[in-house]
């Protein structure tokens, strides 16, 4: 069984931090890149942040840059996202996912396994 867990996520006020987590259990992150995606409501999912399979490399949304760190910890099989001065418009459901193509793709297409997915509330 597969499964990409997030956790870390939460009600913050704007200009706040929080870390989300994505573990994976049944399935190696390693070798592969990743990602991290957001549906606001009413939205579409929509591409946040990717990084390659040796941590190294990184490519950001334009709308979170210099704002978000993501990262990797392939000995705990486990990608981040580090978000500094969040806003009221990063108000979304957050989710991990792996990317089969390995391209560092910012379309969902290329996502196979998908985390549930976690909540990020930012009040202004």
């Amino acid at each position: 069984q597969v499964h990409l867990v997030e956790s870390g996520g939460g009600s913050v006020q704007a200009g706040a931090s929080l870390r989300l987590s994505c573990a994976a259990s049944g399935l190696p992150l390693t070798g592969l890149a990743l990602g991290w995606f957001r549906q606001a409501p009413g939205k579409e999912r929509e591409f946040v942040a990717t990084i390659n399979r040796s941590g190294r490399s990184t490519h950001y949304a334009d709308s979170v840059q210099g704002r978000f760190t993501i990262s990797r910890d392939n000995a705990q099989n486990t990608v981040y996202l580090q978000m500094n001065s969040l806003k009221p418009e990063d108000t979304a459901v957050y989710y991990c996912a792996r990317d089969f193509t390995n391209m560092g793709s910012t379309a969902r297409g290329a996502y196979d396994y998908w985390g549930q997915g976690i909540q990020v509330t930012v009040s202004s």
